[in-house]
């Protein structure tokens, strides 16, 4: 058990691995006391007990004293407009107007595993055994109103995860104006707040600030996680780095609008709180409804940002991931779209798939194009159907004569888009957000299908099933290349236009529930627009993603090591692509793109017709080398080096399970006169182990393992800008 109760002191703690976090209940209130290292469970005395005393200007709950105030207590679910005028965690209004309400605990139970959430993806467990679920009870007695707050302690994998419920069983309608996923008051604001952001083709880019009084947030109202923030922020104590100090992590399994925030109070204590955005959202409960907030996942690590990176990435890989491809190896793909574009016909696609068959590759991708009039994006998004002017023997015809020799076939669709010059929009033109009267504004010449409307969601759902079904085909890339905007349904009532956005996602995680679901057979990738929608919610569905439309090696650095802080490296797909580079214009060494791409899904985004004889012959060997060690990139454990976001300089590396193999890979972007001599300290290793450590060019020493971790391996001398060099090292001894 990892939840314990002391009865006498009304307080909870809640135990994993490493982490401790303890709430109490304190005149019905649920108060936050500790979270961070774990402490002993037998704690029956806490040395940091909640202090009272009267605060100027901080009002006092009718009968509660002068000491007692809402607004320096630190709770773990806070409301507004009884004396607390910091950042609520919701926002409750009734048939009346007001929106007051007093929640108070009346109940708890502590369960073996961890319940499901309804229409929602979260992390599972497979066995009852590796959590524990502790549910408070809170009631709100004039509206009848009751709120679920549950915890999932995580023991083994050292995480715990927090949802919300509301169930209306009063009388009245109420509606909720914001429901956020989690919230806690820390006792002080002595923190820097990381977050993830940027935009398209420059994804998760690594900011770091200091709190200061007010409020600091990342948001998106975009319908969508985006590509300009992630549904992510980390709290990490000053002087905190890859390797030491304490850090928080907080992490939302939803890929829609939502704020992640951070309000220091007069008195620096600092409350955060992560959940759906409460921009332009409501929800209306009727008696007897009920309403379930998305999953947030807390991660504390005394380890740095490393320590707490390793614990999203094995929880979210076994424990978020599915289907029978969370623990297969992921094949070496090739992409036609930036080789074609639109243009190409069914011989071009079988050249370049037999192509890549001959350097190795084992699945070829046909991209946009394949379906409608679709000779440009300005047509044919919904209709579902081969365009038979490019491919006149049908999509059946092509497909098997790229797998007749064992090659695997993928398929690019965006399901959840439609153009107006298309058969799909004519035939329903109101199967888009839209707003009557209004404009229709439109992104990359499309509209967004409302998927809120559960016959849209059908109707594609049956689409995409005959294609699949028509042909043997093992992958999809499930693309969306737009951002909503005149948000509303035609389906919904006035009074429920500021729920499309969130039923939208409900709507997308069913339609991608019976998609998987019907074929399991079938590798899924997100994309949208490349790491537009890299997020635990899609991620619970489809178990890798396009990490960017950016596909220059420079680049890539930082958008693959700021997405590794939370996302593990079998999520992520790496290609190489043709120089000049597509989105920066940039030339580097194949060598470097293609040690860039090994770090993670490997593939190819080009025509390899036009490969040189000496190209052709590097990239036979990049295959190679990634089959032999595709095992240790997607499943070991990932250790950052050094920092793009710090220098000249990159440098991560990927250890086996049992500390018996290794890859090591080093990146430097511009060359510097007269430079320093380099070395890097590994990570992960057993000290008592030694290892024979491989360069590419086949020199071979062996090394102790305490040596390469303290000491170091030296980075040979390189000439030139855009130069990489990667390491294998294999266990040769055990001390």
């Amino acid at each position: 058990m990892a939840i314990y109760f002391d009865e006498n002191a009304q307080r909870f703690h809640l135990q994993s691995k490493q982490t401790s976090y303890m709430l109490q209940i304190i005149k019905g209130f649920v108060t936050h006391l500790y979270w961070g290292r774990r402490l002993a469970e037998n704690t029956c005395r806490f040395p940091r007990p909640i202090r009272f005393g009267d605060r100027a200007f901080s009002p006092n709950p009718a009968g509660e004293g002068n000491e007692f105030s809402l607004d320096t207590l630190p709770q773990e679910y806070p409301a507004y407009g009884t004396t607390d005028f910091r950042v609520p965690a919701y926002e409750l209004q009734a048939e009346n107007g007001s929106t007051i309400t007093k929640f108070i605990y009346t109940s708890h139970r502590i369960v073996q595993g961890k319940p499901k959430l309804d229409e929602l993806p979260a992390t599972y467990v497979e066995s009852d055994g590796e959590a524990s679920t502790l549910e408070l009870t809170l009631v709100d007695q004039l509206l009848h109103v009751k709120l679920i707050l549950t915890y999932t302690v995580f023991e083994e994998l050292d995480a715990i995860t927090r949802s919300v419920r509301f169930i209306n069983e009063g009388p009245q309608q109420v509606r909720l104006l914001r429901a956020l996923s989690m919230s806690v008051d820390f006792a002080d604001a002595q923190f820097e707040l990381l977050q993830l952001s940027g935009s398209w083709a420059n994804e998760r880019n690594v900011i770091r600030r200091p709190l200061v009084q007010g409020l600091q947030a990342v948001e998106s109202r975009r319908g969508a996680s985006s590509h300009q923030h992630n549904p992510f922020i980390a709290l990490l104590r000053k002087g905190a780095d890859e390797d030491n100090g304490e850090v928080y992590g907080l992490s939302l399994v939803y890929s829609g609008n939502f704020l992640a925030q951070v309000e220091v109070d007069q008195y620096c204590s600092a409350r955060v709180s992560l959940g759906i955005n409460p921009f332009d959202f409501s929800w209306l409960l009727l008696p007897g409804e009920a309403f379930q907030a998305p999953e947030s996942v807390m991660v504390f690590s005394s380890q740095g940002l490393g320590g707490m990176s390793r614990i999203y990435h094995r929880l979210y890989r076994t424990r978020l991931c599915r289907g029978v491809f969370r623990d297969q190896p992921r094949p070496v793909l090739i992409n036609n779209w930036e080789a074609t574009y639109f243009h190409f016909n069914a011989e071009k696609i079988v050249q370049i798939a037999r192509k890549g068959e001959e350097l190795g590759i084992e699945l070829f991708v046909l991209d946009d194009g394949w379906f409608g009039r679709r000779d440009h994006d300005r047509s044919s998004l919904g209709d579902w159907f081969v365009d038979r002017k490019k491919l006149p023997n049908g999509l059946a015809d092509v497909v098997n004569r790229v797998t007749a020799s064992g090659m695997q076939f993928g398929l690019w669709f965006e399901p959840e888009m439609v153009s107006p010059d298309s058969e799909l929009y004519r035939k329903h033109p109101d199967w888009c957000l839209h707003v009557p009267g209004r404009e229709r504004s439109t992104g990359r010449n499309q509209l967004v299908l409302d998927f809120s409307r559960p016959e849209v969601g059908d109707a594609v759902v049956q689409m995409v099933s005959d294609i699949l079904s028509s042909a043997p085909i093992t992958y999809v890339k499930w693309d969306m290349n737009r951002h909503m905007t005149e948000i509303g349904s035609a389906a919904l009532p006035p009074e429920r236009q500021r729920e499309t956005a969130h039923r939208y996602m409900l709507g997308l995680y069913r339609v991608l529930e019976q998609m998987t679901s019907r074929f399991p057979h079938i590798l899924f990738e997100s994309c949208s627009g490349g790491g537009g929608r890299f997020d635990p919610g899609m991620l619970y569905y489809m178990p890798q993603t396009w990490t960017s439309d950016n596909t220059d090696a420079v680049s890539r650095l930082k958008i693959q090591y700021g997405t590794s802080l939370v996302y593990p490296i079998s999520t992520m797909g790496a290609h190489v692509s043709a120089v000049p580079n597509h989105q920066v214009h940039r030339s580097t060494s194949l060598t470097m793109r293609g040690s860039v791409a090994l770090s993670g899904n490997f593939g190819f985004e080009l025509d390899p017709a036009a490969f040189t004889e000496e190209e052709e012959k590097l990239v036979r060997a990049q295959v190679a080398f990634y089959k032999e060690v595709r095992g240790l990139v997607q499943f070991g454990t990932f250790y950052r080096l050094l920092s793009p976001f710090e220098g000249n300089e990159t440098a991560w590396m990927f250890v086996s399970d049992d500390q018996s193999e290794a890859m090591v890979a080093y990146f430097r972007v511009l060359a510097q006169p007269n430079p320093p001599f380099t070395s890097l300290r590994l990570k992960g290793l057993h000290a008592e182990y030694a290892y024979s450590v491989k360069e590419a060019d086949g020199a071979e020493e062996v090394y102790s393992g305490d040596a390469l971790l303290y000491a170091g391996l030296n980075v040979p001398v390189l000439k030139g800008d855009f130069q990489s060099v990667v390491w294998r090292l294999k266990l040769v001894e055990k001390g």
